[in-house]
């Protein structure tokens, strides 16, 4: 044999040992749960960031009774003034950005939304002063469309600025069938049903909000790909009363940051609930914080790494803390009151942190349920076969897992 393809044949068997030592490291690494799903520099643009608008160049739009508002091309658009049954729609380019700026604006109308984007590559909403947007009644249909939020967007859409936002609605607050972002400004919601919904994510950096809703606060699910219909949260402070779930994810649920305080009947509900820092605060008469099978490419596990979680459960049959899959605690201070504390249908591992339950320190997980319907391991890897559970209990057999960080 030459030395120069022996050489050659040294390297490649060199390299492949190194792939082969990489990927098993990073199975070992995630099977803990210890590395985050998503980072803020990934969610959010500049731009996204940015409280105030360039308002060179800007154009000024009054609205009135009765009168629509038609927006067709990029820009930065200045709304102002008060109307009733009036409509602002952005029909722009595929390629076209949009932002419009809430100077005081107010909108009230009876069975439609009061912005409406129909078309445009992203549009950024930016409250300059405080403006109130409501609807009173149910919502009409609009073709094969049922727009049914007080902002009702089917494109990216992100909302920011230095002032209170209002909205008030009969079914619906703020509804994305796209990814829906928060960065800054202060948020005052009620609605029937849900107050802030999107398709594929909803994604908060800031702000301070306010929700009240008859069915679920923050609510993110796509029914076409359950592998998106996430939920990330770095910064904010938030006072959710709801009705079902006060913030609720098919895939996964991720807080970074903030301040939570949810009163509601399960406090936080995903198929991966992680928490890696920020204050989180839940009154739950069901269970406080659920990861339950929404989603057929995660793994249900609810992950602790980092803040300060407290779960103050109702009496009756309630769980502070219910898994379908495994708990995970790496650090982070967690507080569980409550008849039952944990419930868990796969593993559990205590690998740092301090926990309390019902006021006593421990170092161990307790089941409630002793063990579940069968345990599924540990990994963070997708399931293979089976559908998507889409309540709380056990569903059909969902087959094998594959681990490391699969469905990812």
């Amino acid at each position: 044999m030459k030395n120069s393809t022996f050489k050659k044949m040294i390297s490649a068997l060199t390299a492949l040992i190194l792939v082969i030592c990489m990927t098993a490291g990073a199975a070992s690494a995630g099977s803990s749960g210890s590395d985050p799903y998503y980072t803020a520099e990934d969610q959010f643009t500049e731009r996204d960031l940015e409280q105030t608008a360039d308002l060179s160049g800007a154009e000024t739009i009054a609205v009135t009774d009765g009168s629509d508002v038609q927006i067709t091309k990029a820009g930065v658009y200045v709304l102002t003034g008060t109307a009733a049954d009036a409509t602002v729609y952005v029909e722009a380019g595929d390629e076209d950005k949009v932002q419009l700026v809430l100077d005081g604006v107010s909108i009230t109308n009876t069975d439609f939304p009061c912005i409406y984007v129909v078309s445009a590559d992203k549009v950024f909403i930016t409250v300059s002063s405080d403006s109130s947007l409501s609807v009173t009644g149910s919502f009409r249909q609009d073709g094969s469309t049922h727009p049914d939020g007080v902002i009702f967007s089917k494109q990216d859409l992100v909302l920011n600025g230095t002032a209170c936002l209002t909205v008030s609605s009969a079914e619906n607050g703020i509804v994305c069938k796209d990814d829906l972002k928060v960065t800054g400004g202060t948020y005052v919601i009620s609605a029937s049903s849900k107050t802030m919904e999107a398709n594929d994510s909803i994604r908060i950096a800031g702000g301070s909000f306010t929700l009240t809703a008859g069915t679920d606060g923050i609510h993110a699910e796509n029914n076409d790909d359950n592998s998106k219909g996430y939920v990330f949260i770095s910064g904010g402070e938030f006072t959710i009363n709801a009705g079902d779930d006060g913030i609720h994810a098919v895939s996964v649920l991720q807080i970074d940051g903030g301040t939570v305080s949810v009163t509601a009947r399960e406090g936080l509900e995903a198929t991966v609930i992680q928490i890696n820092g920020g204050t989180v605060h839940i009154v739950s008469t069901d269970d406080g914080i659920n990861a339950a099978r929404k989603s057929s490419a995660y793994t249900p596990e609810v992950i602790f790494n980092g803040g300060e979680t407290t779960v103050t459960m109702g009496s009756g049959d309630t769980d502070g803390v219910d898994s379908n899959g495994n708990i995970y605690i790496n650090g982070g201070t967690v507080y569980v009151n409550g008849n039952s504390t944990f419930d868990y249908d796969g593993t559990a591992e205590f690998n740092g942190g301090t926990v309390y339950l019902n006021g006593q320190q421990t170092s161990t997980i307790p089941n409630q349920f002793m063990g579940g319907m069968g345990g599924m391991g540990g990994g963070r890897g997708g399931w293979q076969g089976g559908g998507a559970q889409q309540d709380d209990g056990w569903g059909p057999s969902q087959g094998g897992q594959a681990g490391g960080r699969g469905g990812r």
